[in-house]
């Protein structure tokens, strides 16, 4: 049996669906870390491409690729997740990568402070060019669970977390196909502080259209759902729970004003009135603001 001394101090986990040649990148650059003790756990969600192919090229112990039938990015990094044995976790999106020292920085930077979890900053490219992020986009460092209602505050590639994080918080919601990243560190934001280290150590390449945020329609009904989870968890103090009925709130104007643009009066009203149901303390089920 093998032992526990014999498992990986980190495991890489990055979920995939039809990105052969950006996947094949982001796998190269974990294999290039100067900090060695990990594994990489590439997970195919039911590619139709040629990934599990041009992956198989690769002579690399510390590599291992897993399939399943296409189920979304939440149910292939839990499965990854599940399948990994390291101290830490770390996620990276396959159309993104790491600088070599990532690894060898942010593992230290955590051990050293005791942070449950972390995240380095990061490098923009869209549409191959460098572009510089907008003040709202500064990472934050700390407990800062008013900003992470407002918008993601974490990004996926940048961040590492320990299985003790992981075994109290997740895993990822299955039921979003977008958003899930929200969900997981709204949740987050209310116990553990998130360490910053301020080197730019992952390269976040955006600007395509088969990201999740741009194929995946009604982004605010999924950021509405998560906060709406909050309220059914009842883990929030006085103070979060009204910072959370604030922007519950203008989460669902936002939305409601949309769908009546587009016509769709019936499903306006609808969440209109579960949103008022929370507003009101009454109960309900997260399930029914996503219900078709």
């Amino acid at each position: 049996m093998e032992s526990f001394n014999s498992y990986p101090k980190v495991s890489v986990i990055i979920p995939t669906y039809n990105r052969a040649e950006r996947v094949c990148r982001a796998v190269e650059s974990v294999l290039a870390q100067k900090f060695t003790d990990f594994e990489c756990l590439v997970v195919d969600d039911g590619s139709t491409d040629d990934t599990a192919e041009r992956l198989a090229e690769y002579d690399d112990s510390r590599l291992k690729v897993l399939y399943q039938e296409n189920r979304g990015v939440s149910a292939a990094r839990n499965y990854g997740i599940v399948a990994s044995h390291g101290d830490f976790i770390a996620l990276l999106d396959s159309d993104d990568e790491w600088v070599p020292e990532k690894l060898l920085k942010q593992v230290p930077f955590m051990e050293e402070a005791g942070f449950e979890i972390s995240q380095t900053d990061e490098i923009w490219i869209r549409k191959g060019k460098r572009v510089n992020q907008c003040k709202k986009h500064e990472k934050p460092e700390g407990l800062f669970f008013d900003r992470s209602l407002e918008m993601c505050m974490v990004s996926p590639s940048c961040v590492i977390f320990s299985r003790r994080f992981w075994e109290e918080l997740g895993p990822f919601d299955e039921d979003m196909p977008a958003c899930e990243d929200y969900d997981l560190w709204l949740r987050a934001g209310i116990k553990y502080p998130v360490g910053l280290l301020r080197e730019r150590l992952t390269i976040k390449h955006g600007g395509r259209p088969d990201q999740l945020s741009n194929s995946v329609g009604c982004l605010d009904l999924y950021r509405i759902y998560a906060i709406v989870k909050l309220f059914q968890a009842g883990k929030l103090s006085a103070e979060e729970r009204s910072m959370a009925l604030v922007e519950l709130q203008r989460k669902a104007g936002f939305y409601v004003g949309g769908c009546r643009k587009r016509g769709r009066d019936e499903q306006a009203s609808r969440i209109e009135r579960l949103v008022q149901d929370i507003v009101d303390g009454k109960s309900i089920l997260p399930a029914e603001i996503i219900e078709n």
